[in-house]
């Protein structure tokens, strides 16, 4: 689902609600936690999941090309985990 989408189906529900009134909404939330992730803080939406903040340390690799080491640097990502209504909603209750 795309952000637009995102933004048509709330519309459509909540009919008292102005569009660009939700678009504002929908872009804050999503930029806090965006700021908040980059901040290293972790993010629970509770019924969805969590998005946390990993780590990859560096290290040596090969430029396939042509064979040269190449140093690979320290990265940050992004890592999301799904909550238990949501895991037993897609898979089916176990």
């Amino acid at each position: 689902m795309l952000r637009r989408e995102l933004i048509q189906r709330v519309a459509a529900a909540k009919l008292h609600l102005r569009t660009s009134d939700i678009e504002k909404v929908v872009r804050t939330v999503f930029e806090e936690i965006i700021a908040a992730m980059a901040r290293g803080d972790r993010v629970e939406l509770r019924g969805i999941g969590a998005f946390t903040v990993r780590a990859r340390l560096g290290r040596s690799g090969r430029n396939p090309k042509s064979g040269a080491k190449v140093a690979v640097p320290d990265k940050r990502f992004p890592h999301f985990r799904p909550g238990r209504p949501m895991h037993h909603r897609l898979n089916g209750a176990e």
